[in-house]
C-alpha cells in the first residue's frame, strides 16, 4: 500500500483513502486524501422549527399533459429529485409529506422508501457509482440507504439542512447547515470532519478535481475549501462579494470558474484558483414579465455554464433567462418567461438550455440563438426542481401538484 495512503476500518469492510494530490482519480478512488483530517465524532444537532411551505395547490384540470409518466406516490409538494448516473434508470423523489422515495423511470414502480425523516425532505442524491443513495430534511435528518440492498446503513443528524452532495468519486457526503457548517462524512463509516463558518446559512457546490469545494452564504460572501486540510483558501467579500445572500452557484467543467448568484441582483464570475473576482453580470433596466415588483430586487435564483461555448446562463425571479457572453460579459440572449424561474440546466454536450418555473411549464432553449426550442407542460401547480439524464433526452420534473413527471425530450437532431 502506498505510504501516503490510510485504511479506515469501518463496520465489516475498509475504505482505503487516496492522495488527494492524484491528478487522475479513478471512479473507485477516495479522491479527497484525508489521511490528515482529523475526523471527530459530530454531535447530533438540535432539532428546529422547519420552515412550511403554503399549500395552494387544488386539484386543477390540466388541459395538456406531455409526460410520458406520472410518479403520484407524494402526499405534498415534491421538492427535490435526483438520477442515478450510473443506469440513468431509477430516480429518487423527496417531498413535504416528510417522505422520499426510490422509484424506476420506466415504470414508476417504487423500489423502497426512504422511512425515517422527521420533515420536509429537500435533499436527495445518488452516489456518483449509484450504489447510495441520501436523502435529507429540513430538520436535519440525513440518511443513507444502499441500492441494491434497500437498507438504511447511515444516519446522522444535524441542524435546519441546506444542501446535500455527494463526492463526485468517493463514498464522501457534503451537507452545509443553517448556521454556516459544512460537514464531510466517509460513508458507512461515519467518519465527521465539520468546517468553520461565518455562522450564516449557504450554498455549497464540491468542484470537479474533488479537492475543493465552494459555498456562498447568506453575507454575501463566497468561500473555496480545501477539503483536505479543511480551510478556506479564499473568501470573497466586501466589495468582490455579494451585497445580499448568495443563492446559487456553479462551477465550469474544470472548476477553474465560479458563478454565483444573489437577491442583490447581480451574478459574479470568480476565478477559484486565484479568488479574483473576474467579472459582474447583471440585467439593470431589463424589464421581465414576472411577479417581481419594481422595488423589489430581481433575485438570481439559478446560473450554470454551457460546457461546449463561452456562455452563462443567469435565470431571474422576474422570469428573465440571460445568456451573457464569457468573453464581453454582455448579455447575448433574453429568453422571456411567463412566471419567475425556479431552476435552470444547460445540457452536457450541447448549446441547449432547459429551464423550469412557476408557470408549471418546462422549456428547452437555444443558446446560439436565444430561441424557444420546446416546451412541455403537465402540472397543475409550479415545477420547484427537475434533473436531466446523461443524453438530455429525459426530465424528470418535481412540482407542487404533489407529483413528479417523466418527460421525454424530442428534437430534430436526436
Amino acid at each position: 500500500m502506498d505510504p501516503n495512503s490510510i485504511e479506515l476500518h469501518g463496520d465489516e469492510e475498509i475504505i482505503e483513502v487516496i492522495d488527494l494530490n492524484d491528478t487522475e482519480p479513478g471512479p473507485d478512488d477516495l479522491a479527497d486524501d484525508l489521511e490528515d483530517v482529523d475526523f471527530e465524532d459530530g454531535g447530533d444537532g438540535e432539532d428546529n422549527d422547519g420552515w412550511e411551505t403554503e399549500d395552494e395547490m387544488e386539484a386543477e384540470e390540466v388541459d395538456q399533459d406531455d409526460s410520458e409518466l406520472t410518479f403520484s406516490k407524494h402526499t405534498g409538494s415534491v421538492f427535490c429529485v435526483g438520477l442515478d448516473p450510473a443506469t440513468n434508470s431509477l430516480a429518487i423523489t423527496g417531498g413535504e409529506d416528510d417522505k422520499a422515495y426510490v422509484w424506476r423511470l420506466s415504470d414508476g414502480q417504487v423500489l423502497f422508501e426512504c422511512t425515517g425523516h422527521k420533515d420536509s425532505v429537500t435533499c436527495v442524491c445518488f452516489s456518483h457509482d449509484s450504489s447510495m443513495v441520501a436523502s435529507g430534511d429540513m430538520s436535519g435528518v440525513i440518511k443513507v440507504w444502499r441500492v441494491d440492498s434497500k437498507e438504511e446503513v447511515w444516519s446522522f443528524e444535524v441542524s435546519d439542512l441546506e444542501w446535500l452532495e455527494w463526492h463526485p468519486c468517493a463514498p464522501v457526503l457534503l451537507a452545509g447547515t443553517d448556521d454556516g457548517n459544512m460537514w464531510m462524512w466517509k460513508v458507512p463509516g461515519g467518519e465527521c470532519k465539520t468546517f468553520p463558518s461565518p455562522a450564516c446559512h449557504g450554498n455549497g457546490k464540491i468542484l470537479p478535481d474533488g479537492k475543493r469545494a465552494v459555498v456562498g452564504y447568506e453575507d454575501g460572501s463566497v468561500r473555496v475549501w480545501d477539503l483536505k486540510q479543511g480551510n478556506s483558501i479564499h473568501v470573497i467579500k466586501g466589495r468582490d462579494g455579494h451585497q445580499g445572500a448568495v443563492t446559487c452557484l456553479a462551477s465550469n467543467k474544470d472548476g477553474s470558474l465560479v458563478v454565483t448568484g444573489s437577491v442583490d441582483g447581480s451574478a459574479k464570475l470568480i476565478n477559484t484558483a486565484t479568488g479574483k473576482m473576474v467579472s459582474v453580470f447583471s440585467v439593470d433596466g431589463l424589464k421581465g414579465t414576472g411577479a417581481a415588483s419594481k422595488e423589489e430586487t430581481n433575485s438570481v435564483e439559478s446560473v450554470g455554464f454551457c460546457n461546449i461555448l463561452p456562455l452563462v446562463g443567469v435565470a431571474y425571479l422576474d422570469g428573465t433567462l440571460a445568456i451573457y457572453d464569457l468573453a464581453t460579459q454582455g448579455v447575448r440572449h433574453r429568453c422571456q418567461h411567463e412566471a419567475g424561474i425556479v431552476h435552470m440546466q444547460w445540457e452536457e454536450s450541447s448549446s441547449l438550455v432547459s429551464t423550469c418555473g412557476l408557470d408549471g411549464a418546462l422549456r428547452q432553449w437555444d443558446g446560439r440563438s436565444g430561441n424557444l426550442v420546446s416546451e412541455y407542460r403537465g402540472h397543475a401547480a409550479e415545477v420547484l426542481a427537475f434533473a436531466l439524464n446523461r443524453d438530455s433526452s429525459m426530465a424528470v420534473t418535481a412540482s407542487g401538484d404533489h407529483q413528479a413527471k417523466v418527460f421525454c425530450l424530442q428534437r430534430p437532431d436526436r
